[in-house]
């Protein structure tokens, strides 16, 4: 070989001081121990995990044995030094210098990843202490099972035990907890500070994890209440129930899987504990073997198998092959094992395994000797394995440099996107040897996922601002983007924009109390950095509840601040004929943290769905049948010679404003089933897909601008008015289908028809929700006439207040366009739910009992027991309200007091109840047209 070559080949020297001196990325870790606490645990613990006394014969070890031999190169001692000498050196080195200690412990360490979530976080020094002592800055690694258990200490803090006994307690602590553990995770995802997650459910369970989320989720219900009662009880707050311990790796895994910045990208990894272990792990259930139906079900995660999987060790480098997104940690086996046993580790990591999906860990924790042990030895170990096989002509020096700096740096470095730089100068140049020219890039990685198309900028990350000096190791150029803190998927928004380019407005929409959609006008600039950047609008609190006439309503002057959120699941793009090119988001309300309030008219909805799913397995579609009033010059009806569907010539003439309504609600994606004339003149029937009850509704709030819009361009107003006209009635209807269907009468009879005087507070708030006409129809079938439907839906009676049109299928007529929609179903799902809850209980049919006569009350037989007359007045409505306890404890409080309090307002509005004079009447009523 020609010694002048520019680029010559490393050698064996070479090889040894880049394995005796590169930085190391440690990718797990633990805290170090506060001094006032050294003396609570053994120190031979560093090289066992037995306990009690099994550890006392730890030093008999070969371990043990090593260990002690290079702890005294460590303090300093003489070589004859016994175990008890070292111990007392030791001691002198903490009362004299323990920060010198601590450097040399941490020397070649670049940066730290540490897992602070072991119990006793008041005994140990904060994850970020070791900062001083590194390169770079530590990050942490956040243990779920501590995140849960924490959050259940603080949620049943002050709980009494007596709260067993409430019938809701069980199914407002899971909602409490779920909630609150999934936002727990989502600002760990958003903290640059969170480098991944960790579970020990090995520890708990073991690994045979239901790879299942929606059966973990229905399998949890118990086992948690069993869970809640031992914490309330014996203040014991470990999760150890399989159940609950599979459901929380599970929906950790679901919001990773959730929360990516691109569709190729990889979420923050999740560690998994795997094998080595002390004597409180099931060491079969410790395989890391039964963890492959769960990795394949999350292919968008990285599975970080901890500890080497010891014994399992092959076992873990078999899935770290055949799947892209799991990676081997060689850490826990130094200076846990002798000598060969770590070589042995290595050569079954070896065997199988890329060299770019083996991350080095020292596993140190509360010693700052268990880090500079872990590390020494584990060099040790991988140069003898590497020299060997260079030896045998299995590898070059050049590949066992390239294999040795991706282990302890560059895999790390990629798979946790920490961008650092290796702070390092390769082997100086030495006479009589040939060495090579130091490149300014390592050999190359192979990035996972792809490269994407824009350029990143690394130097927008807090870890590129690291204590590097200029001119040092440059990182191979990965990357995954950045992890921006992300509130929303802005993929939604991406893919939208991507689709419509014009777009340059959003109008940023919210229901408030009284169905008044509000409205802020965005550019789509602003709007994009808002979603992007995490962010939120700020309003006054006072705005959510301020009445038609611009008053607010005195439960709504609390001040401060709620944050609207856009929910970008409703983005959609405006009609053609909208005066700014732009779209439309409708939004949650959120507390200054970020957090759902519950008296938030979607997030409440959304929340009793879950509930509902979650506890009975039921799901529901909605589907709306709305009459619009279509009112001409000086509020006459559009036209006069109209009936029930029917296309008179004059409705014909008129039929252009219906075709631009039809077109612009298909180009805004809006699912129209038909459009057909009712009999009121003037009025026609819009009938809307079924969907999900919250998609259905936004649906439908966005359906009704479309049409109210496209109705003025036409100069007519379009009005949801209950009564446009006296004596004409316009009707909505909410179609309901439960899947499955089985339970339907328990939900509907049992629950909404219990509780409808209370529904109607919230589904027909207004004084003109109760006209004369209606209340005669439902005369005319009594109360909720349902008894014959339950057993033949032929003899149903399509004028109560819900119809079963057929098993599973129901019809809400006590509804009209002055409900806000999302209050109205929150509470009748939370009655239905209601109605469910009653084990045992099933809707009977009273033979040859009579149905009373003349609205006689006494004489009516119950309906499941059900016998309350319908409301006929909205005072009557906001009475049942409030003498609801059921009702009102399935609900917000917050909302039920609001609902109370708004609905008074409005019976005030019109003179306590009173009927207003003719010219009043008029007058409210083209006040409400103008609103609905």
């Amino acid at each position: 070989m020609d010694p002048t070559d520019p680029n010559p080949s490393p050698t064996i020297e070479q090889l040894r001081y880049i394995t005796n001196n590169y930085p190391i990325i440690d990718n797990h870790a633990g805290n170090l121990i506060l001094p006032v606490f050294n003396d609570s645990i053994p120190f031979e613990s560093i090289t066992s995990e037995a306990k009690g006394r099994a550890l006392r014969d730890a030093p008999k070890s070969l371990a043990h044995l090593r260990a002690s031999q290079q702890l005294r190169q460590l303090y300093e001692c003489p070589e004859d030094a016994d175990w008890a000498d070292v111990l007392e050196q030791r001691v002198e080195w903490l009362r004299s210098n323990p920060g010198r200690l601590i450097q040399r412990c941490f020397e070649g360490v670049h940066a730290l990843l540490i897992d602070d979530g072991m119990p006793g976080p008041d005994r140990v020094y904060p994850y970020n202490f070791t900062d001083q002592y590194t390169k770079a800055l530590s990050l942490r690694i956040v243990r779920i099972e501590t995140v849960a258990e924490s959050l259940m200490q603080i949620i049943l803090r002050d709980v009494p035990n007596t709260a067993l006994d409430h019938a809701t307690f069980f199914t407002d602590t899971w909602v409490a907890f779920t909630d609150e553990f999934e936002r727990e995770i989502l600002e760990a995802i958003r903290d640059p500070a969170v480098a991944g997650f960790k579970t020990i459910i090995s520890y708990r369970s073991g690994l045979d994890i239901e790879p299942d989320y929606q059966q973990a989720a229905q399998e949890v219900g118990h086992p948690f209440e069993r869970y809640v009662e031992r914490c309330l009880t014996k203040k014991k707050f470990r999760i150890d129930r399989k159940e609950l311990n599979d459901y929380l790796v599970l929906r950790t895994l679901e919001v990773l899987s959730e929360q990516l910045s691109h569709p190729d990208a990889l979420s923050k990894p999740l560690q998994v504990h795997t094998g080595l272990g002390d004597n409180d792990i099931s060491l079969l259930q410790a395989n890391p073997a039964y963890l492959q139906p769960l990795i394949e079900g999350y292919s968008k995660v990285p599975f970080v198998l901890l500890h080497s999987s010891y014994p399992y060790t092959r076992e873990a480098g078999y899935l770290a092959t055949v799947y892209r997104h799991v990676y081997l940690d060689l850490g826990g086996v130094f200076p846990m094992l002798s000598r060969d046993g770590q070589k042995n580790v290595l050569r079954d990591s070896f065997e199988l395994v890329p060299g770019s999906k083996l991350l080095y860990s020292s596993s140190g924790k509360f010693f700052p000797e268990t880090f500079w042990l872990a590390n020494r030895q584990f060099r040790e170990a991988l140069l003898e394995l590497t020299l060997e096989y260079i030896e045998k002509k299995d590898i070059t020096p050049h590949q066992a440099i390239s294999m040795t700096k991706d282990i302890l740096f560059n895999n790390s470095n990629i798979l946790y996107d920490l961008r650092y730089e290796a702070v390092f100068n390769e082997a100086p140049l030495t006479q009589g040897h040939i060495t090579y020219n130091v490149r300014t890039e390592p050999e190359p990685v192979i990035p996972e996922p792809p490269v994407p198309q824009t350029p990143l900028v690394a130097t927008t990350s807090h870890i590129a601002t690291s204590r590097t000096p200029e001119g040092a190791y440059e990182p191979p150029p990965f990357p995954p983007p950045p992890k921006e803190a992300q509130v929303y998927d802005v993929h939604i928004l991406e893919g939208f924009l991507a689709e419509h380019k014009d777009v340059k407005f959003v109008y940023v929409q919210w229901l408030d109390y009284t169905a008044i959609v509000r409205s802020r006008v965005v550019p789509i600039k602003e709007f994009t950095r808002l979603i992007h950047s995490g962010s939120r609008i700020p309003i006054p609190s006072s705005k959510i509840g301020l009445l038609q006439q611009e008053e607010t309503a005195p439960v709504a002057t609390s001040p401060g601040e709620i944050y609207i959120e856009p929910d970008l699941r409703s983005l959609r793009r405006t009609h053609s004929k909208d005066p700014l090119p732009s779209a439309t988001v409708l939004s949650f309300w959120r507390d200054p943290l970020g957090r759902p309030i519950r008296d938030c008219p979607r997030a409440n909805l959304e929340h009793l769905l879950g509930n509902l799913k979650f506890n009975y397995n039921i799901t529901l579609l909605c589907g709306f049948e709305v009459d619009v009033t279509f009112l001409g010059h000086a509020g006459q009806p559009l036209n006069q010679n109209h009936t029930d569907e029917t296309i008179t010539p004059e409705q014909w003439l008129r039929l252009d404003f219906l075709a631009d309504i039809v077109t612009a609600l298909s180009d805004t994606n809006i699912d129209l089933q038909q459009v057909h004339a009712v009999s009121g003149p003037g009025q026609y029937r819009f009938v809307f897909s079924p969907q999900s009850p919250l998609e259905a509704i936004d649906s439908f709030i966005q359906a009704r601008q479309v049409i109210f819009q496209l109705a003025a361009l036409h100069g007519l107003t379009a009005t949801l008015h209950p009564q446009p006209y006296p004596r004409v009635e316009a009707s909505m209807e909410a179609i309901l289908s439960m899947v499955p269907p089985e339970r339907d009468v328990q939900f509907f009879a049992e629950g909404v028809l219990r509780h409808m005087g209370g529904i109607c507070a919230f589904t027909m708030p207004e004084p003109e929700s109760y006209g004369k006409s209606i209340m005669e129809q439902w005369a005319a079938v009594k109360e909720h006439a349902l008894k014959e439907q339950s057993q033949d839906t032929s003899t149903s009676r399509e004028g109560s207040p819900v119809y079963r049109s057929a098993p599973g299928h129901w019809k809400i007529r006590c509804l009209d366009g002055f409900a806000n929609l999302y209050f109205a179903l929150s509470a009748i799902i939370a009655a239905g739910s209601l109605g469910l809850a009653r084990e045992g209980s099933e809707f009977r049919q009273h033979e040859g009992e009579p149905h009373g006569e003349d609205g006689d009350e006494e004489n009516d037989r119950p309906i499941g027991g059900i016998v309350k007359a319908m409301p006929v007045a909205i005072e009557d409505a906001v009475y049942a309200l409030s003498h609801d306890e059921e009702l009102k404890e399935a609900l917000p409080e917050a909302l039920v007091r609001k609902a109370y309090l708004v609905g008074n307002m409005r019976k005030e509005e019109t003179r306590d109840g009173e009927p207003l004079g003719r010219e009043e009447a008029a007058k409210r009523r083209d006040w409400l047209i103008e609103r609905y």
